[in-house]
Formats: C-alpha cells, structure tokens, sequence
C-alpha cells in the first residue's frame, strides 16, 4: 500500500470547511515553486496601476509560465483529491460491510446458542419425565400388549381373547391409554374385566404383523437392518398396523432405550437339539454377528420365537422374516406351527442382499425339529453349487410367500442376473413374489423445517435458512465465508467404495473453480482414518477441510449447509445420505466414488422404483463437474431442480410403505 501524507499550513484551521481541499503529498511528489498572487482589474492595472504589461516583457513571459504551471498543479490537486475521496468512501464502505457482516456472525453464533441451550433444557426435562414416569400413548399401550402375553402365559384368558384384546388395544391406543393408564399397578383379574368392557364393538383394522429379526434401531444396531426395522415399523403403526418386534436379548442391547421394559413373570419352554430349554432371557454374546456357531444361534432364536407366538396364542396376519438369519422360520413355520393355530397367518421374508446365505451340514437342520431328508433336495435347500450342502436363505425364499428385496436402484431383473450370488435359478423360479423396494429415512427427524441441530431452518416456502446454515458450516470448518462458494460435503463410511486416486483429481480440478469440500469420517474405522488422513495431507488446501469424527448436530449442519452432496453410492440403506440430501436441498452426485451400478446401461426391466425413476431423470447420471458448471451457469433452472427434489416424499412412510402394504395385502388374499 502507498503511503499518504497531509501537509497542513499553521494557518490552516484542523478542520477544512467544506469545498477546501487539502493537497496530498506522496513521497514522490515534486515541489513547485507558486508565484505571489495579483489582482487584475477590468482596466488591466495590477495592483492600482494602470499599465498593461507588454506581451514582450520577460518578466510577464515568466509570469504565463507560472500561471500555466500553476494550472497544471491546480488540476492534479483537484484529481488528487477526488481520488482521496472515492478512497476514504470505499475505505468507508468496506469497514460498514464488514461491521455488518460481524454483526450478522454473532447473531448467527447468538441464535445458535440460545438453540442448544433450548434442546439441552427440552433433553433434560424428557430425562427428568422418564424417571418421573412420563410415559407417552404408544409407550402405555405396549405395557397394555405384554400384560395380555403375561395372561395367557399364566393361563387367565385364552389365545382367542387375547388376540382380540390386543387388537382392540392398538385400534384404540388413545383411548385405552386414557382410561387404563392408572390400571396397569392393578391385578390382572381386575384389569382384564377392564379390557372386556372397553372391548365390546371393536372392530378390526390393518395388518398385524410380527417382526422376527436380530436388529432394530436404537437398541441394536450393526447394518442396514436396523433403521429399516425402526423406520417400516413406526410407518406401519402411523397408519393403523399392529407390529411387534421379536429381538435375541442380546449382552450388548441398549435397554435404556426400551420403554416398559419388564419380565414375564411365566414359563417358556423352546425345543433344540433334542431337549427343551428355558427362554426367560437368552444372554447372547457381547457382539452380534460372526461366531462360528451363527446358526445355532439364530436357529434356536428363530424357533424360540415360533414357540413364543404359539403360546401367548397371538394369531399376526403376517411373520415378516430378514435375512438368513431368520429364513427357516419360514419351512418351521409350516411343517411345526401353522397346525398350532396359525393356519391364516403367511410369511413375509426380506432381503437386504444376496451376498450372506449361510451354508450348513444337512443333519443340522435336526436341531431345531426339521427332517433334514426332506429338505436336503435341489428345490427346497440343497445348495445349487455345493450340493452336499443346505442353504438357509435359498430355503427361506421357497418357504415364504412373498419376498422383498431392499434395493432402492436396481430393477427386479437387474438384481436376479447380476446381484443373486448363485441364487439366480431360485430368484427367477420365483420371480412372481418378488419385489423390490427402497429403503427410506426418518423424515421426522431429517427434515430442514423442524431439525433441531440447524441453526436456522428453512423449507421450500423460505430459503433463506439455508444460506445461514451455509455461513455456519463454513465457519466450523474454518473455510473462507464467502456465501457465493459453492460448498460440497462427504460423509465416508466405507473407504473401500471409492477411488482415492480418482477423488483427489476431482477435489483438485473443482477447487481450482472456486469449489469448497466438507469431508466427515470416522477414524473408529482404522482403514477410514489412515484414508482421510492421506488425503489431507496431500491435497494441503484451504478450500478443503476433514472432520476425522462423526458428529450427528454435524451431520445435520453438512446436509443444510452443502450444495452438493457426494454419496459413496446411490444405494445407501445405512446411512440413507442420498434422501437426506434431497430433502435438504443439496444434490446427491456418485461419480467420484466410482459407483458403476449407478451408470445405468439401458434397463429394458422397468419395474424399478419411483425413487430410482427419479434419480436417473435427474443427478443419476450427472458428474461433479457437470453439476458444478449448472449451477454456475444455469441458476435459475437448478435451483427449480433443487426445490423439486426437496417436495419428493422418499420417507419410510411412502413408497416404502405403500410396497410392503401391497405384500402383505397379496399374501393374506392366498
């Protein structure tokens, strides 16, 4: 910067009146010697004389000069000034903006605060109502649903009648927990009198549905399972439907998460291996999955729960089954059970994927009471390529009446040809109960409108939230807060899904164009944290910043704050990073993960989802770069793309929903 200087005569007052200029001195500046003022009158006499000097007179040639000379100084002062000017008021300028900018930040931070000051008062006042005993309609009713097993199991009301109380239970869950709530510390004579009286008139609705699996969020949670149990189960209960969840009680479960949590006070007997076993609690191991007696296990389990339907006499119109690990309740279900009262319930199995089947020794089936001879054959369980073995998830699959298979990308045909792992014979002799279906996200958390994590929310009708949310990703991650900066976020959850190489080369040609990224992994996850770490090192740049930690108010903050959204694949039943990224406005983009499911070649099988239909007609097929050029180039029709995608309902409560519903809906009309 050039520095500047003011020369001021003692006899110039400090403060200039206005139209007074003073000069400006640089350091380069010449000093020019002014002639002593004169006054010309009209006569020409200088002074009060009367002679006009002849243009001849040196002395006058010298004095044009100088007039001249003076001229010139007198323009430059003037410009000087001007340029001083525009100076002090864009100087000016900047420092108001700045001020202002400040001051936005801290009413940002303020607002942030005051926000998790709120949520931190609200966590801990539903802390204080739990222990006090707050308990809301649903926690009350299924106190209501294991107080009736208790009554059968002890022998005080029949399978028949408990079956229609339950029912009545959650048909009128308002009500019952209205007028009953007081009623649970009472004996069970005096509230199934209770429930008799209330039940007159009630009429069935919906499904009645049992899960019987080995996951379920928040309790236990290890894959995709899980949040898919959670999610179709509250979806299903928002609706109308009764389900119930049969979970192993495993050492590892997170029983704070349980509400109404008791033990029956009441024998079960399960028959294994030849002998029957107690079922009060079965203990588990401190993980889940990966023993080498996994089939013991989750046989036992599976036949375990069979018992405990059986004889708490509930009569579910469907048994929903996931994965090997629950697939044989499907031939034990109708070579032991459907005799047991069952004879109207149906089975339901889901599949997460292909890739875990569970091959066993034939004479195993014989724990859990099957006839190993005749099910060891090539249209029951007899594995197609090791034929001396049985295959669990093949035996599920002919057993059952409809199969769902969770893939919210790929078409029904796209899965049986490629995406089978041997199970293509069997997938395609039953190809006419085959379905697909996608997975969903909990929109009642994930939603911009209402995320408490967000420092200021935002929807379709308002989107100026989003911008904030922008400002404050930005600041906790340190980058240049320049709202005109396109900003990218990355959640990592699996290093081996992408190309390292191939991510930097396309981090690298994108922050040359302005472009700033969010990445966010968990360095838990040995493989992810020497990955992330890597990377960082040898990217060194401003505009890209890691988290080496998940964070879930983050989490949250990435989806708002971020234009774009990069997703290690389009399928993604875990995490569900790309409907979150719809919901809240950033576009989800695969390419740089080297997602080669999602360069969809022509698919002449068009039973795929709505969800895929809309993504292959919008980010499907669309690179980083391509993205990042339209929303230079072509604001106005991104941002339209952007508000549409945001309207879309991917929830668990929609298409979801809507294909698990027609399943069960088709089974029970067998």
């Amino acid at each position: 910067m050039m520095l500047m200087a003011t020369l001021i005569n003692p006899g110039i007052p400090s403060s200039p009146p206005p139209g007074f200029s003073i000069p400006t001195i640089t350091p380069n500046s010449k000093f020019v010697k002014v002639p002593a003022l004169r006054c010309l009158r009209k006569n020409g006499e200088i002074n009060g004389l009367s002679k006009t000097p002849s243009p001849m007179d040196p002395g006058d040639q010298d004095d044009g000069e100088m007039s001249l000379e003076q001229s010139s100084n007198v323009e430059l002062e003037i410009k000087n000034n001007e340029i001083w000017r525009l100076f002090k008021e864009a100087q000016q300028n900047i420092l108001y903006l700045n001020k202002q900018r400040l001051k936005a930040v801290e009413e940002l931070n303020e607002a942030k605060r005051e926000k998790e000051l709120l949520v931190d008062k609200i966590e801990q006042l539903e802390k204080e109502n739990r222990r006090a005993g707050g308990r809301d309609n649903l926690a009350l009713c299924w106190e209501f649903l294991l107080r009736i097993d208790s009554m059968v199991l002890a022998g005080i009301v029949s399978t028949s009648e408990a079956s229609d109380l339950r029912r009545m239970v959650m048909d009128s869950k308002v009500s019952v927990a209205d007028l009953f709530s007081d009623m649970l510390q009472k004996r069970d004579a005096e509230l199934l009198a209770e429930l008799r009286h209330f039940s007159e008139g009630s009429k069935k609705k919906g499904f009645h549905i049992i899960h019987i699996c080995t996951e379920m969020e928040p309790v236990v949670s290890i894959g995709p399972l899980a949040p898919y149990i959670t999610g179709l189960s509250r979806a299903l209960q928002r609706k109308g439907h009764l389900v119930e969840v049969i979970l192993p009680k495993y050492a590892s479960l997170d029983l704070d998460e349980v509400q109404g949590l008791r033990e029956i006070e009441a024998e079960s007997y399960s028959y294994f291996n030849g002998q029957l076993h107690g079922n009060r609690i079965w203990t588990g191991r401190d993980t889940i999955y990966d023993y080498p007696d996994d089939f013991e296990r989750f046989t036992y389990f599976s036949r375990a729960s069979l018992d405990y339907i059986a004889k708490t006499g509930k009569q579910p119109d469907v048994l929903h089954l996931h994965n090997w690990e629950t697939a044989i309740v499907g031939p034990l279900f109708w070579d032991i059970f459907a005799k047991q009262g069952l004879g109207n319930t149906r089975i339901l199995l889901t599949c997460h994927g292909f890739d875990s089947q569970c091959l066993e020794e034939p004479e195993k089936l014989a724990l859990c009471g099957l006839d190993p001879a005749r099910l060891h054959r090539p249209d029951r369980f007899q594995d197609t390529a090791n034929t001396h073995l049985v295959n669990i998830l093949k035996g599920g699959i002919i057993y059952s009446n409809k199969v769902i298979v969770i893939s919210s990308m790929h078409s029904k045909g796209r899965i049986i040809r490629s995406m089978s792992h041997g199970l293509e014979p069997t997938l395609a002799l039953h190809k006419e109960k085959l379905l697909v279906a996608p997975c969903g996200f909990d929109n009642s958390t994930w939603d911009p409108a209402t995320d408490k994590f967000l420092p200021v929310n935002y929807s379709t009708e308002n989107m100026r939230g989003k911008d904030a949310c922008k400002v404050a990703l930005q600041m906790q991650a340190g980058l240049p807060e320049h709202a005109s900066s396109i900003l990218v976020g990355c959640i990592i959850s699996e290093v081996s899904d992408f190309d390292l190489k191939n991510l930097k080369a396309v981090v690298w040609n994108a922050t040359k164009g302005g472009a700033q990224f969010v990445f966010m992994g968990n360095v838990a996850v040995p493989t992810i944290a020497r990955a992330l770490k890597s990377f960082q090192e040898e990217l060194e740049d401003l505009n890209v910043k890691f988290f080496y930690r998940y964070d879930e108010a983050l989490s949250h903050l990435m989806f708002a704050g971020s234009d774009i959204i990069l997703c290690q694949s389009f399928d993604d039943p875990l995490l569900q990073v790309p409907l979150k990224a719809l919901k809240y406005g950033a576009a989800p983009v695969s390419e740089t993960f080297g997602d080669k499911n999602l360069r969809y070649s022509a698919d002449h099988d068009h039973e795929i989802t709505r969800f895929s239909h809309f993504m292959r007609s919008t980010f499907g097929s669309m690179s980083l770069s391509q993205a990042l050029d339209e929303i230079k180039n072509n604001p106005s029709a991104w941002k339209a793309k952007i508000m549409d995608a945001m309207t879309k309902d991917f929830s668990w409560d929609a298409e979801c929903y809507d294909i698990h519903v027609s399943a069960y809906t088709a089974i029970k009309s067998l």
